[in-house]
């Protein structure tokens, strides 16, 4: 089971950091991604990691600002967010991929968790 969290209310240009554990051990051998849904819109990919960190991939909004990593011995995924804007306010949530790769296809992912609110205000 995947538990995303670390979200909360942030002014612009500030960060945050998101937390994803995998209670269940899913994702040791999968690819991991972020996504993210704002009020009104459809859920949509903001990074994605390789099994073992050597790849990643992201939304181009976030290239420079959000960084992506995971842990594999303590079964964690972690999204760095530096210099947030009022449009990353959104529900993040964290998932398992199907493969090992780093993919951005909301299609290649089966396992999801809850998710956590970020809020930025500008």
């Amino acid at each position: 089971q995947l538990q995303a969290f670390g979200g909360g209310s942030v002014q612009a240009g500030g960060s945050l950091r998101l937390s994803c554990a995998d209670s269940r051990r899913t994702f040791t051998n999968n690819g991991v991604g972020w996504f993210r849904q704002a009020p009104g819109n459809e859920r949509e990919f903001v990074a994605g990691i390789s099994w073992n960190g050597g790849s990643t991939t992201y939304k181009d909004s976030v290239k420079g600002r959000f960084t992506i990593s995971r842990d594999n011995a303590k079964n964690m995924v972690y999204l760095q967010m530096n210099s947030l804007k009022s449009e990353d306010t959104a529900v993040y949530y964290c998932a398992a991929g199907r493969t090992a790769a780093a993919v951005s296809q909301k299609a290649l992912y089966n396992y999801w968790g809850q998710g956590t609110l970020v809020t930025v205000s500008s």
